[in-house]
């Protein structure tokens, strides 16, 4: 029993992603499951995992769903495009479509 909790550990450093993988994925998921995704990760097939996911992080569950349902590709887009948003852009932009109304005046 030393030697496979030995093996099981070597593994697991060698291999970190391995045991996250999803075996499973479902064709379908709620919409209040998906207002609640906090983030995601999109598995790929090739690597240790065979088969290609959308991992869905919820408070303290995870979800593993295809990654071609329509709603589930909106989802991400919108993270995305809220991810990368930045800030001080929308405020310039903000102030010059003010400083341009201020001239027309």
């Amino acid at each position: 029993s030393v030697l496979f909790l030995t093996l099981l550990l070597l593994f697991l450093a060698l291999f970190p992603g391995a045991y996250t993988c999803c075996m499973k994925i479902s064709d379908e998921i709620p919409k209040g499951i998906l207002r609640r995704v906090e983030r995601f990760e999109i598995q790929k097939a090739d690597g240790p995992c065979h088969l290609e996911a959308v991992i869905l992080y919820t408070e303290g569950k995870k979800f593993c769903v295809s990654p071609w349902i329509r709603t589930v590709k909106k989802m991400m887009k919108m993270k995305h495009k809220i991810h990368r948003s930045k800030h001080h852009v929308r405020k310039q932009r903000r102030t010059r479509i003010t400083e341009k109304k201020e001239q027309k005046q």
